[in-house]
């Protein structure tokens, strides 16, 4: 009798069978998306290798400071500002055309180029380096994100016309070379994580529920029960009769 219940003792029952499993997949998944983060920062990290021989390769268009606000006393400020929502853009061409379908024809027009936005978690970061005075020429804008169903903030700049646009060649100086090995475990690991049950279960255990809580969501006052208050009619006659307001 005691070998039996020793034997029943030691069978787990289905619910705990599944959530070993479940556990486990969870490690793996985990330790795979650790590997990843490796592996990207080892590319990321490769030392850059200069050409004997530079070549252009296109064109790139990006922002300067217009010469009237340059010569001006806040010349200064806005270069250094401009160092922190400055765009790049390339092109083949000197023209950066992108074609658009019109009246059913396509035809060429010029590509937009915009400063960049100030994103809610750089605006406060110190590595970002955001001054008060810098943070005066912002505005918060909101719009909504199909992909998470959120309404999510920027901050974006309000005087753009204090910047130009400028085109110059494209010149390669470097080249990075490529670990096969590395390039193929990459690709594998990205290729795993990027499935959808995968990107689901990382969701959850990883980065956990993405909606914060904000205010809107938060019971007003005057909606309260009227248990919440517990001063009585009588207290309220009291305070009003000694005169303590």
């Amino acid at each position: 009798m005691e070998k039996d219940h020793l034997l029943y003792s030691r069978i787990r029952s289905l619910r705990s069978r599944k959530r070993i499993i479940r556990k486990d997949v969870e490690k793996q998944i985990l330790k795979k998306y650790k590997r990843h983060k490796e592996v990207w920062k080892l590319r990321r990290n490769t030392p850059l290798i200069p050409l004997e021989k530079p070549y252009q390769k296109g064109f790139v268009r990006f922002f300067v400071v217009r010469d009237d606000v340059k010569r001006s006393k806040d010349g200064d400020f806005f270069e250094n500002l401009l160092k922190k929502i400055n765009t790049e853009m390339y092109s083949d061409t000197r023209k950066f055309l992108k074609k658009k379908r019109k009246f059913g024809r396509r035809i060429y027009v010029e590509k937009e180029q915009k400063t960049a936005n100030v994103l809610p978690w750089e605006w406060n970061n110190p590595k970002f380096g955001l001054t008060e005075r810098e943070r005066q020429y912002f505005v918060k804008r909101e719009y909504y994100a199909h992909n998470n169903r959120l309404i999510k903030e920027y901050y974006e700049f309000i005087e753009p016309w204090r910047f130009v646009l400028r085109v110059k060649p494209n010149i390669i100086t470097h080249y990075k070379p490529l670990d096969e090995d590395l390039e193929r475990e990459y690709n594998a690991l990205d290729s795993y994580l990027n499935q959808h049950k995968v990107i689901g279960i990382i969701q959850k255990t990883i980065y956990g529920k993405p909606n914060k809580w904000r205010d809107k969501y938060k019971r007003k006052t005057n909606v309260r029960k009227y248990f919440n208050y517990r001063i009585s009619a009588e207290e309220l006659a009291e305070i009003f009769t000694d005169g303590e307001f």
